[in-house]
């Protein structure tokens, strides 16, 4: 179901026939971050994480009906606090439709999609040197993680990690 919010506004969940242009969104985002050296992403892929395996979901963002960007996100679990939470993997909004609320309403919509299901928190990451990003999540009171860093293993060193 669509959500209708002020502004023009439409926030969608993003159905199989909408993959190609998820994926033309992700290299926009790659493409932003200078990040598109690390994309091996395919159509195949991302239909089968998304709608075989179902590991993360993706809302579209609309302006006006032209596309605006995108969210991916999955749950989590903190072992802690014994709640699921929300990890946010990417939200794009396309330079031309920032300064619109288009992010606000993605971040209200998940926030309000985490509390009415009793997560107990929302988290995402952000590189060091996207300023307008830190100044926008920290207007919504978002803190930055001071206590933890995060690690990856990938390629190579998983395969090693994993005796291979």
């Amino acid at each position: 179901m669509s959500q209708q919010l002020p502004n023009e506004i439409v926030l969608r969940p993003a159905t199989a026939a909408d993959v190609p242009l998820l994926l033309s969104l992700i290299g926009e985002l790659a493409d932003y971050v200078h990040l598109r050296d690390q994309m091996d992403i395919t159509e195949q892929g991302l239909h089968k994480a998304l709608f075989a395996k179902h590991v993360a979901s993706a809302l579209l963002m609309e302006w006006r009906g032209e596309t605006a960007g995108y969210a991916i996100y999955f749950y989590s679990f903190s072992t802690f606090t014994g709640l699921s939470g929300i990890y946010l993997e990417d939200v794009f909004v396309r330079p031309a439709y920032r300064g619109k609320g288009i992010g606000h309403a993605v971040f209200t919509h998940l926030a309000r999609k985490a509390c009415e299901e009793g997560c107990g928190r929302m988290e995402w990451e952000c590189l060091n040197w996207n300023e307008p990003s830190i100044t926008f999540y920290e207007k919504l009171g978002a803190v930055q993680k001071k206590d933890s860093r995060g690690y990856r293993l990938s390629g190579d060193a998983l395969r090693t990690a994993a005796g291979l």
